[in-house]
């Protein structure tokens, strides 16, 4: 059976740190060490900047560490959309500035002396089975308008994969996230940042006394506050009607070592595939040699957060869509799923916290593209932070309202509004019998929805299925054992804690009846 986690989590592990169990004080406070966080506390420190950095769990513990880290500067949405809502200008930037990330991440890479598997690899845009090269035609055009490193190409010159039609883009990146996040943290602390896990913010204070408030009690004071967890807790309505949470999974199965040309493969699906390489050893798939072993790692089947219960059929026809492309593919040895934060139109938003206090930062919708995404505001930031002016502020800002995302906007706040009628639906099961260990359920009783876990063991642990965020009804993800809030994305483990905001406090107990 293939094992239930990422390939990142598996063979690489970025650190223990001890929990900050008194009150501190920094220039920055940076809430969040994935690589979001910690890339704004590195490139801060590097400037002089006395940072904390605070986390609930451990570095990469949540989103970074199940990507599929893809480094681009061929933005996930295309240059068609980017234009559409940004305007050319708008495209241009955007275009410079996952390049300028990428470059960024190689430079440290090479400063930190980091061994994370950084590689510079092309990327091939090809055709989905119901599109035909008009779709290619028109992106190569747009994304040659951004400035973008395109070419139109018959079929990849490439090894174990026949595309077709396609856009190759120049000077792409991978690397292994966790390794690389590893070396940040190292370098950071190198340089006199501090860093603090299971330690767990709820609540931010902006202003001349800006402080962060911990859930043991204390208190971190600072001059600035960066929250990079994914989806900021400390924001109730601004942020988060303006974005929305899509569920993905990735199988990585076995392939002969250069089988298949290393590159970046995407598609022109909706939802598209993504495909990249990764070399390990075969030690580290419990195999009894150090010989290399590359692993074909696949991604797509995306869905609205806490909308569909059919993990296993996605997961199986993400395997036979790899089969039928890359003959080569072997024995999956992973399955994992990861959490997308699709803003209205397209690109992430990074800068001042809407409606707070102006030292007061926000770092949130990834858009598929968690890693380029994660550095560009760790460049944008530290000026913003140390006073400068930075020339993608406007295409980044958390305030920004972009006419040619209206009809997104509707569309997904009006699905939002639909999952309130979840409230009076039934339960999802008509005994709380046919709950299987390891496994969840959201079940009625009288008024109540009610989100039970059943453990190994056979013990129930129940919670209120009501988000803690605004109040939608959690839906049971069998691929991540998670309560995910169908309407902005707040995540819990089986047993109501909370993984991931909006929300900030755990699912309520429910206490059995006698």
């Amino acid at each position: 059976m293939p094992r239930s986690t990422s390939v990142w989590l598996e063979t690489a592990y970025p650190g223990k740190y001890a929990a900050l169990k008194k009150n501190a004080r920094a220039d920055v406070c940076v809430i969040g060490a994935g690589i979001a966080g910690l890339s704004t506390a590195y490139l801060l420190a590097r400037e002089g900047h006395s940072v904390v950095v605070i986390d609930d769990g451990r570095p990469g513990c949540g989103e970074t560490g199940v990507t599929t880290a893809h480094l681009s500067n061929a933005i996930d949405d295309g240059y068609v959309e980017i234009t559409r809502r940004h305007g050319v200008e708008g495209a241009i930037q955007a275009c410079a500035s996952h390049r300028a990330a990428i470059e960024r991440i190689e430079a440290m890479c090479h400063l930190e002396r980091m061994d994370c598997d950084f590689r510079r690899v092309d990327g091939y845009l090809f055709l989905a089975p119901e599109h035909d090269t008009k779709v290619l035609d028109e992106e190569y055009e747009a994304a040659r308008a951004a400035g973008a490193p395109v070419e139109k190409l018959a079929r990849a010159d490439v090894s174990g994969f026949d595309s077709g039609p396609c856009l190759r883009f120049r000077h792409q990146g991978q690397f292994h996230p966790l390794r690389y996040l590893k070396g940040l943290a190292e370098g950071f602390v190198r340089l006199g940042g501090r860093i603090y896990t299971e330690t767990k913010a709820v609540g931010v204070t902006g202003g001349l006394r800006a402080s962060v408030q911990l859930e043991n009690g204390f208190t971190v004071a600072a001059g600035s506050i960066v929250v990079a967890t994914n989806a900021p807790f400390n924001d109730r309505f601004a942020i988060h009607t303006k974005q929305a949470p899509y569920h993905t999974y990735v199988v990585a199965a076995r392939v002969p070592p250069d089988a298949i040309t290393p590159a970046l493969y995407w598609d022109t699906a909706d939802p598209y595939h993504y495909v990249r390489l990764q070399r390990v050893t075969n030690d580290q798939l419990n195999g009894d040699n150090a010989d290399p072993v590359d692993l074909l790692i696949v991604g797509g089947e995306d869905h609205k957060a806490g909308q569909a219960s059919d993990a296993e059929e996605r997961f199986e026809r993400l395997e036979t869509w790899m089969r039928a492309r890359f003959p080569a593919a072997g024995e999956i040895e992973f399955r994992w799923s990861g959490q997308v934060m699709e803003t209205q139109d397209g690109l992430a938003y990074i800068g001042r916290n809407p409606m707070d206090a102006d030292n007061v930062y926000v770092v949130t919708g990834d858009s598929g593209m968690g890693m380029t995404h994660g550095t560009i505001a760790g460049i944008l930031l530290t000026d913003l932070i140390s006073g400068r002016t930075n020339e993608w502020a406007d295409l980044y800002d958390p305030s920004r309202v972009r006419t040619g995302a209206a009809t997104e906007f509707l569309k997904e706040n009006l699905n939002v509004a639909a999952q309130y009628a979840s409230w009076v639906t039934p339960g999802e099961v008509e005994s709380i019998d046919q709950i299987a260990p390891n496994a969840g359920a959201v079940i009625r009783e009288g008024v109540l929805k009610v989100a039970v876990f059943r453990d190994e063991a056979g013990v129930l642990h129940k919670r209120s299925a009501v988000c803690t965020h605004l109040g939608c009804i959690v839906a049971w993800n069998p691929a991540a054992s998670t309560w995910d809030c169908p309407c902005h994305g707040s995540r819990f483990d089986p047993y109501g804690k909370v993984l991931n905001g909006p929300a900030s406090q755990d699912l309520m107990e429910v206490r059995s009846k006698k």
